[in-house]
Formats: C-alpha cells, structure tokens, sequence
C-alpha cells in the first residue's frame, strides 16, 4: 500500500540546562575519513501515546551529559576534525502516518520500507547548521510509531549510539539520570598510530577511482534457532570446538556468496567484519565510552578455498582471523603496521564482502516506556559495496535475520538457493 506521511513540527532540540563550551578533540579512529558518514536506521514500535513529546523532551535532557551531540563537527587551524560544544542542540520531526502498524505488517519486508518519508528531512534554510542526530518520530493510527534516525558516525559507533538512546529511553520512563554515564575518554586513543590517521584530516579524500555500479540487490533471510544449532552441532561434531552464531551465519555467508558468484578459481576473495576493540586497549575503556572504538578483521583467501571448503572449514578461517584481532589491533593504534595497507579502506570491490552483527549492539533494547522495538531496520547506505547485517526478525520471531545488499541481480536467484540449501 503507499503510505502516506505528513510532517507536523521541525525543529532543533537543546539541552534542558547549562552545558559546557568550548572545543573536544576526537579520536585519530573516529576522524578516519570513511567515518566522514551518516548511519540511517528505522525503529519501530508497537505502541506509544504521544511518543514524539516524550521522546523530545527526553532528548533535551540526555543532551545535557551528552553535549557534545548538540554541538557541530569543525575544523582547526591545522585541519584536524573536531567538536564544537556550542549546545545548538540536534533536528527533531514529529510526523503521523495515515494508516496502522497492521497494514505494513510492521515493515517486515524491508525493500519496501518508504524510509524516505520516516527518516527526518532538514529545511532548506536550517541547512548549514549540520546537526550531528536527526530524529523523526512518526505515530501511526494504531499507536505504534516509527523512529527514524541520522547518527554521525565521526561521533558514535554503533555501540555508542545504542548507548544514547537508551539514555534518553531511561529519562522518557522517568529516571533522573541515566544508569550509565557518558564517558568522552578520546584521548584514551592516543594519536601514535600511523601519520595518514594521526592527522585526521577534516578535509575529504582524493576522489575514489571509477568504481562500476554493480546495483547490488536487497535479500532477506531469517534463520531459525533449529538451524542455527543444527550448524553449531554439526561444527562441533567436526572439530571438537565450539562456536558462535555470528561466526556460524557470517561463514554460511560469505561461503554461499562466493558459489553464487562464480569466480575464476584462482580470484581473491575477501571477507571484513567490524569487531568491538574498547577492551584491547591498556587500560580497557571505561564503562560508558561513547565513540569509535572498532578495528576491521580481514581474511583473503582465493575464492576456490572458500568455494571447496566444509562449512566447519570457514567457520575455523573466521576464528583464527579473530583470535588474531589483540595482536592487530595494538600493532596499528601503537603505529607499527607492517606496509602501507589501511585496514580501514579495503578494496572497494565486488569480491569484497563487508559483514556486521546489529543484534548485540543494544538497540532492540532501547525502551521509551512502552516496551522495546519490534524491528530494527538498518537503511542501505551504498549500491556498490557488498555489505550483510546479522539483526534479529521482528517480533515474535526468534532466530537470527540476515539482511544483505550483496550481489547484483544475474547472481540473486542462484544466492538465494545456495542459502536456502543446509546441506
């Protein structure tokens, strides 16, 4: 069916008290140029009374220990990305749809989500203020409401995000400060890591080379906690060892992507996933820590390998990539990578399969007082880069949903049936 959303109110949201000035240094990671990005995701409801004034109001009181999400990103003198504390606060919409959550069936099938119209628009005349969160709240007749958000991610991983939000879910339900404090800690990340990160750059990259348009099509898949354990048993059979969920979907993954897209043997294929690195640093960061703090484990293989290979097998290619993560992590934050390669910037190619677990990161917990999300929904941020998400379904579903923009439309129908095939 259209939906039809009409956007009532716009306008910024400041902290709710006195907050300080003045300009904060960000961290060499979260002034990597490919951070220079906005993550777009959809929240969605089952109910709410009057969701977008309580979730605004709440907003205006978390940005109070969370300040510098009201200020603005800028540059210094000698071109380092940084934060001004300036409190002019971040875009809030309040919107209303025309129908019930029921006759979308709650956004379940994401290809069809219009997330232009729940994603919060900016006025033409407010444009230069760049605010670093943007929010729609979008109450529909049932009740339920979607939440549409716009993250800087120079400012918060996914992690950091979540960390927020639940912020302002906590002060929504009435606490009067949120149960974990916010910890800025950036120069924790101490600056001796290689000098093309170290200096952070505010300025954009050298323009990227042509890159095709492969048009990488959307493909959804749910796995049910049967299978996920009939894998895990049949790993264990095998090895003797045991293994995780996510090592279990991203192995099936990236093995039945590499069939279906049918390279020469001796093709090199790549598999990144963005591991959690706050507990690798000495000390730890501390509890609260709301930035940048992930580091890329890359496995290269030739695409024959992946190809031939027992499931057992990449699961236990993935593992010891991982086991490696400490090692690689502090060699690069202490400056000492060996050649020129940025873990940051692998090839941007069709061979190249980017994966990231959303499940563990906190949202599907974020609660404004009317219960937490039935659904997560992560927006697609590029047709040209091979990506998988590791989410859950929407509820009552159990299990584990898979959501990828991974191959373009001659390898779709052969993917989806190599996924589709357990054996």
């Amino acid at each position: 069916m259209t939906l039809s959303v009409t956007r009532t109110a716009r306008g910024m949201v400041q902290p709710s008290g006195q907050t300080p000035t003045g300009t904060l240094h960000l961290s060499f990671i979260d002034r990597l140029p490919v951070l220079r990005c906005n993550a777009r995701t959809l929240h969605v409801f089952r109910h709410g009374h009057e969701p977008a004034e309580i979730i605004r109001e709440a907003l205006s009181k978390a940005l109070v220990p969370y300040y510098p999400l009201a200020g603005r990103l800028k540059e210094s003198s000698q071109g380092e990305l940084q934060i001004a504390c300036t409190g002019e606060g971040l875009w809030f919409v309040q919107a209303s749809a025309d129908c019930s959550m029921d006759a979308v069936n709650y956004f379940d099938n994401i290809p069809m989500v219009h997330h232009e119209k729940l994603l919060p628009d900016l006025l033409t005349e407010v444009d230069d203020l760049d605010p670093l969160v943007l929010m729609q709240v979008t109450q529909f007749t049932c009740g339920g409401f979607v939440m549409g958000l716009i993250f800087c991610h120079s400012i918060c991983d996914g992690l950091g995000a979540a960390q927020f939000l639940s912020a302002v879910g906590e002060l929504a339900r009435g606490l009067h400060h949120p149960s974990v404090a916010p910890v800025w800690c950036r120069e924790a990340l101490a600056t001796t890591a290689p000098q093309v990160y170290a200096t952070g750059k505010a300025n954009p990259p050298p323009p990227l080379p042509f890159l095709p348009d492969y048009q990488l099509k959307h493909a959804t898949m749910d796995i049910t906690p049967d299978q996920i354990n009939q894998l895990k048993h049949e790993f264990q059979e095998s090895t003797g060892q045991t293994c995780s969920t996510f090592e279990i979907v991203a192995a099936r993954m990236w093995s039945r992507r590499t069939k279906a897209i049918n390279l020469e043997k001796d093709a090199k294929v790549t598999l990144v996933i963005f591991a959690n690195a706050r507990q690798l640093l000495h000390p730890p960061l501390p509890k609260g820590f709301y930035g940048n703090c992930f580091f890329p484990v890359t496995i290269t293989v030739s695409s024959e390998k992946v190809s031939q290979a027992s499931h057992a097998e990449v699961v236990k290619l993935i593992q010891e990539s991982k086991s490696m993560l400490p090692i690689e992590f502090t060699k690069w934050i202490n400056g000492n990578s060996v050649g020129d390669v940025d873990p940051f910037a692998p090839p941007l190619a069709y061979t190249t399969m980017f994966i990231s677990e959303w499940g563990r990161l906190g949202f599907n917990q974020v609660d404004y007082g009317w219960g937490p999300p039935v659904h997560m929904i992560p927006i697609q941020g590029s047709s040209i880069i091979p990506v998988a998400i590791v989410g859950t379904p929407p509820k009552p579903k159990k299990g584990i949903r898979l959501m990828t923009w991974s191959v373009s439309g001659p390898h779709l129908q052969n993917f989806l049936e190599q996924m589709l095939n357990l054996t």
